[in-house]
């Protein structure tokens, strides 16, 4: 077989849910997927980006796991894809242990970041966890067609921008968005670390809640006038974090 590897047990109309994998790694691909397939999943396995997002016009996914290094386009951007336009559950695969990779792979979306060598059991329960923890209502709020208005700024989530009072694009990444949308979601709600980790990603908290406090920075440089003494972003000590102006919907 070259190419794309398909692995269509039950077909389209099969109500498992299918777990896209993409490892440049054929030994890994072929082990994994029929892992997954031998626990009750579809399996759709791919080499590289192109085939991964041909792949994604093709079958419904439910999960998409990345290796990071890969010829071509790599798990990150891929990552960052599937999340700004897929909106998909991912999990990263890396050889690398260094936190600021995997906090790296969190700022682009990912849920969950597993270090090779793994056990494809551990695998497996991570993806179940995610998948459980995938949440409806932040889905349901980040397609809704609801715009969130706080100072001077527009929250669009139907377009999923960030608009300043003369209409200019403010760039957040896709963690940036989710964290703020988790934020103007729940005005004057204190959060801590790690539900703000369950709410934006979908995924427990397991020691990488520096990355909240990495991302919530970067979000006050671009939102905050004086992002030292925040207006909106408020730091609870002992607590977490709360959005702490007013919100007119519209």
């Amino acid at each position: 077989m070259t190419g794309v590897d398909w692995n269509t047990v039950d077909g389209l109309a099969s109500k498992k849910k299918r777990v896209l994998i993409v490892d440049d790694e054929q030994q890994i691909r072929t082990l994994l997927g029929a892992f997954f397939e031998k626990n009750g999943y579809n399996v759709a396995l791919a080499s590289c980006g192109d085939e991964a997002r041909h792949l994604t016009t093709v079958y419904k996914i439910d999960l998409a796991v990345l290796d990071v290094v890969m010829p071509g386009e790599d798990g990150l951007s891929l990552c960052h894809y599937f999340r700004d336009i897929l909106d998909l559950p991912v999990i990263m695969l890396t050889a690398c242990s260094e936190e600021v990779d995997r906090i790296a792979g969190f700022d682009k979306g990912a849920d969950d970041y597993v270090t090779k060598p793994f056990s494809p059991r551990e695998l497996l329960a991570r993806a179940q966890a995610v998948l459980r923890r995938a949440s409806p209502r932040l889905i349901q709020g980040a397609r809704s067609k609801v715009h969130y208005q706080f100072g001077c700024w527009t929250l669009k989530t139907d377009e999923r921008i960030l608009l300043d009072e003369d209409g200019v694009v403010m760039p957040l990444s896709t963690g940036e968005y989710r964290l703020l949308c988790t934020l103007v979601m729940r005005p004057h709600v204190v959060l801590t670390r790690e539900q703000l980790l369950e709410l934006s990603r979908g995924r427990a908290a397991d020691g990488f809640n520096r990355s909240i406090d990495n991302m919530i920075g970067r979000i006050r440089r671009k939102i905050e006038a004086d992002p030292k003494n925040p207006e909106f972003i408020k730091t609870i000590w002992g607590g977490g974090y709360m959005f702490s102006a007013d919100i007119v919907t519209f």
